[in-house]
């Protein structure tokens, strides 16, 4: 049998492209072929009757609630500390959260003080030879798992500016530690670059 020669596609003659079928099993299960039939809409910026509804699923549209007997609500706390007006819940502005987690960090502090007696809190980052106490929260070095190599100090923002030192956790017999926690920790930190932890204080 002779050999059968390969056509050849050139610019000047195309390759007939193969007839595409008509009933594409693509076609059967689009998203298309699933929804109600709404009009498309038109250009953005030209679109009419904005806010009407085109489609809905369903016969209830606005339940409608009631309660009945006596109920009255209480507010426990701090006056100053509890909502007057309503607010848009993760809307906050990220100064605002930082001036939350930063208060509350002294205020843990406080009490982590007053619960174990220590006298006051140094900075973090400034190079210590004795034994320093210092304040802050326990963060990761890198986007994965919390491990004794990755463990990392942001130190409080009164004392230690929110600065951030290496923790060494090999002097301690035994500790539990998650991203986010408010310890107060003793070490030392003769080069300023990393903390040698010799006391976990905890409630």
């Amino acid at each position: 049998q002779g050999s059968q020669k390969r056509s050849n596609s050139t610019p000047e003659t195309p390759r007939p492209k193969r007839a595409l079928s008509s009933r594409s099993p693509y076609a059967l299960f689009s998203p298309g072929s699933f929804s109600p039939s709404v009009t498309p809409s038109q250009k953005y910026s030209s679109r009419g009757g904005r806010g009407e509804v085109v489609a809905s699923f369903g016969t209830v549209q606005g339940p409608a609630w009631s309660g009945h007997g006596g109920c009255s609500v209480q507010l426990f706390g701090h006056p100053e500390g509890t909502l007057t007006k309503p607010y848009k819940y993760m809307f906050q502005k990220a100064l605002d959260i930082r001036e939350v987690l930063a208060g509350r960090v002294e205020e843990l502090g406080e009490v982590l003080q007053r619960h174990h007696g220590l006298d006051g809190f140094t900075s973090a980052a400034i190079p210590a030879q004795e034994p320093v106490t210092v304040l802050g929260q326990i963060s990761c070095d890198g986007n994965g798992k919390l491990n004794a190599k990755s463990v990392l100090l942001v130190g409080d923002r009164e004392h230690s500016g929110g600065a951030q030192v290496p923790l060494d956790l090999s002097e301690l017999p035994e500790y539990s530690l998650f991203p986010g926690q408010v310890v107060v920790l003793e070490g030392t930190n003769s080069t300023g670059r990393s903390m040698v932890v010799s006391k976990l204080y905890e409630v």
